[in-house]
């Protein structure tokens, strides 16, 4: 099915799965549509800078419910235009208060960071009127709780490091694994306050101990990645634990195809 959006690209993953990107920014954010027979997941709802609700509808008329990957500002932008929203326990009060030591003025320059003002205009977005989405989840997710669509189910696996309640989502039986910040082509990081490297490296080795990963979809950059790929990040973690390096304040380790920063 053809979408027709001005901000977002929506490319099929397959029938009833879709990647919904943000590519006129400079992080080339990612949300994931997941469609059931009961219901749709849409995992994260990115920057809130275009419609993303007017997208999906175009895509599905399923009732949707929102899996929050973790509380960063480019991945819970369209929160407020679903009224079913999980995200992991810990992050919880993240979702209700705000995001620890993040400032709204750092926030709304990175989100029209490059975007030009003509394409704001046409978007009619506003960035004096934006509010970063704060509000009571519909419930909290746990370490192995799955989510039933009627047909498909998923698999909630608590991985901390980037952030304290980030969350993997694995499609067992399609072999999706959908990695939000945890894992990505380009500067995967731990190096904020709230972020732990040692809990990063365990969560990647956690990701890489599923046998069957048939597409790695990611929140940022290229997609699909490949299990190989996340075989290539767990060496590199593992190399840096070894060397005493997984630890705050150790610095950007370049590995080409992505940098790790602690």
């Amino acid at each position: 099915m053809a979408v027709t959006d001005d901000w977002f690209t929506v490319g099929k993953i397959d029938q009833t799965t879709y990647a919904i990107s943000e590519y006129g920014h400079w992080e080339k954010v990612h949300s994931y549509l997941l469609i059931g027979v009961k219901s749709a997941v849409l995992i994260d709802t990115g920057l809130g800078i275009g419609n993303l609700k007017a997208a999906l509808n175009q895509l599905t008329s399923m009732p949707i419910k929102v899996i929050t990957t973790h509380v960063h500002w480019d991945h819970i932008g369209g929160h407020g235009d679903f009224a079913e929203i999980y995200v992991h326990e810990l992050e919880q009060d993240w979702l209700l208060r705000g995001i620890p030591g993040l400032s709204m003025e750092v926030i709304k320059k990175n989100l029209v960071k490059d975007v030009p003002l003509t394409i704001l205009n046409q978007l009619n977005f506003k960035i004096e009127q934006y509010k970063l989405y704060q509000g009571k989840p519909t419930g909290v997710l746990q370490d192995n709780d799955v989510i039933d669509l009627g047909n498909r189910k998923l698999q909630i696996i608590h991985t901390p490091g980037h952030s304290p309640g980030h969350i993997c989502i694995y499609e067992p039986e399609r072999g999706y694994l959908f990695t939000g910040d945890l894992i990505y082509q380009g500067s995967l990081f731990a190096f904020y306050p709230t972020t732990d490297p040692v809990a990063f490296v365990d969560s990647v080795a956690k990701i890489c101990s599923i046998k069957y990963v048939d597409k790695v979809l990611p929140g940022h950059y290229k997609l699909p990645l490949t299990q190989d790929f996340l075989g290539a990040v767990n060496e590199a973690c593992q190399e840096l634990q070894a060397k005493g390096l997984a630890k705050h304040g150790s610095g950007v380790h370049d590995y080409g195809d992505f940098k790790i920063h602690f």
